[in-house]
Formats: structure tokens, sequence, C-alpha cells
């Protein structure tokens, strides 16, 4: 069984993997040796298939945030389920396949990932502004009484202010305002959810 802080170990391996490190698949990639010849495209074409594999490219980095966050979760104390762990796990190395095999083909393809340092910085900009506008409404929600509660959200707002600004010193973009509004649409869907689940 693994333990606490072995997992918060994984947590931030797998963290540093998924930024720094290209990804290894376990599995070969689906792709069959006849589909390998991308001389019948235009370069329209290949446009194309580079911009969304990049899109694809993007969604497989936060799926390991995801199962990474989510099996630390299932190993919490007090909330322990080392079955839904695994399995949480098992489905994250199956991400790491999707990684590498967008990352390949974006090189295939003569392209690259989105994600420069610039663009990552974006991401956690307009992400820590976000959850300081969401913990900013929870402040006005929460009972003035409950003392313990706002306390902690306060300095959880700091801190995330204290984020952004750092990442936006470091050289984060202004990510477009299609992006971000995508970003509040799930965060919104996913903070309804887990108010009343």
């Amino acid at each position: 069984m693994t333990t606490l802080s072995d997992a918060l170990l994984n947590a931030a391996d797998s963290a540093l993997r998924t930024v720094f490190a290209p990804a290894r698949a376990s599995r070969p990639c689906p792709t069959l040796p006849e589909q390998a010849d991308d001389s019948d495209l235009t370069p329209d074409e290949k446009a194309l298939s580079a911009a969304l594999m990049r899109v694809n490219h993007v969604g497989e980095v936060c799926a390991q945030a995801l199962y990474t966050a989510q099996a630390l979760a299932a190993r919490w104390p007090g909330r322990e389920n080392e079955a839904l762990a695994q399995q949480l796990e098992a489905a994250g190395r199956e991400e790491t396949d999707h990684l590498a095999w967008t990352q390949e083909r974006l090189k295939e393809l003569g392209s690259r990932p989105s994600l420069g340092k610039g663009v990552s910085l974006g991401f956690v900009v307009e992400t820590e502004r976000q959850v300081e506008a969401h913990l900013a409404g929870h402040m006005e929600r929460l009972p003035a009484k409950d003392h313990a509660s706002r306390a902690i959200v306060a300095q959880m707002k700091d801190d995330e202010v204290r984020h952004a600004r750092e990442a936006q010193q470091a050289g984060g973009v202004d990510l477009p305002m299609p992006v971000r509004g995508l970003m509040r649409a799930a965060a919104k869907v996913m903070t309804t959810v887990a108010h009343r689940i």
C-alpha cells in the first residue's frame, strides 16, 4: 500500500516529468505503417492536423494533473481508497501514452506543442486568477462566525494572488479571451458538481 508521503512524492515527480521531460509511452503508437506517409497532405491539411494535435496535447497535459491529483486525494488520510487510487493511476498511465503519441505526431507534422514557457505560465496566471475569484466568492458566502474556514480561505486567496503574480513576472502571457472563457466554464461545471456531490 502506498503511503501518503509516497503519494505526494509521486505526484510531484509526475508533475515535473509532465512539464520538463518528454513523455514515454508504455504502449506502441496506434499509427499503422501505411499511415505514416504524410506526403499526400496539403500544407493547409498539415497545419490543421498540427493545430488539432496541439489541442489534444494540451488536454493530455491537463489529464496528467487531473489523474495525479485524484489518485492523491484517494489516498488522503480518512478517505483512503487504495483500489480507486490504483485505478486512477492506471488511467493516468494511459494518458501518458496519449501525451507521448501527440508529442511524436506533432514532430512528424513539423510542429510543436503550444505550451511553451509563456503559455504554460499564462495558464497558471489565469487559473490562479479564477481560483482567487472563486475564493473571494466563498469569503462573501461563508458565515461571518465561521472564523476557522474564513482564515483558511483568506490565506489560500493570498497565496493564489502571489502565485499568479509570480507566474506573470516569470513571463506568463495573457491567454486569449476564448481560452479564458472556456477555462471559466469548465471551472464552473467542476465547482457546481463538487458543491452538490
